[in-house]
């Protein structure tokens, strides 16, 4: 599967159906082993002359992460609608995006 089939597979997000839109994105996105990114993050260079100290075996890891941190930011995008993802519009890693929805909706299903 690709992230360009995602679209027609991934549902859209609303106020209603965030366990079981939460349920199918975990597992589109351990399909496209993306969702070790998504629940833990990676450790970001704090700036460019870090990241340029760092080994060749490294920066390949980091290189690596960022694509999967990519790919799993374009997959959630395509679950969300534009009033969403105003919320998200911040959020720089897929972990961020994650976790901001995870606040947003699981207390909205509390209430």
């Amino acid at each position: 599967m690709t992230t360009e089939n995602a679209h027609t597979l991934i549902p859209k997000l609303t106020k209603d159906n965030y366990d079981s839109w939460c349920i199918r994105l975990k597992a589109f996105l351990g399909s496209q082993e993306c969702i070790e990114i998504v629940q833990y993050g990676y450790d970001e260079p704090e700036s460019k002359e870090a990241e340029d100290t760092l080994q060749e075996v490294e920066k390949q890891v980091l290189k690596a992460n960022r694509k999967k941190d990519n790919k799993a930011k374009t997959i959630i995008y395509q679950g969300l609608d534009e009033a969403i993802f105003e919320i998200i519009a911040s959020a720089e890693t897929s972990k961020e995006i994650w976790e901001a929805l995870q606040q947003k909706y699981k207390r909205c299903q509390q209430n």
